[in-house]
């Protein structure tokens, strides 16, 4: 069972071999080369994807649109269940898919 989004985030990150972190002001962001595509901080994660695709994730439960722009989506699940897990993970491979070209 995972703990926390963050121990959920890193289980699923340690499959995209081409990520790197860095650590800044309480937030951690993940890149490839120089395109962010996630980024973890005390309000949840910030995932990037295609705009379209970031508008519909933004209506779905514990989601919001993010400040960062209209390609990303910030993700604060109160609980994680099977649902929340199952769009994290989705969400994180797209955006990873996304970076690497």
């Amino acid at each position: 069972m995972i703990a926390s989004l963050p121990a959920l985030v890193a289980e699923i990150l340690v499959e995209m071999p081409k990520a790197r972190s860095l650590s800044a002001d309480g937030v951690v962001t993940w890149s490839v080369g120089d395109r962010a595509f996630a980024a973890l901080g005390p309000s949840g994660i910030e995932i990037r994807m295609d705009p379209p695709i970031a508008a519909a994730a933004a209506r779905t439960p514990d989601t919001a649109a993010s400040e960062r722009g209209p390609d990303w989506v910030r993700f604060d699940p109160s609980e994680l269940d099977g649902h929340a897990i199952d769009r994290l993970r989705a969400w994180l491979d797209l955006a990873y898919r996304l970076a690497t070209g």
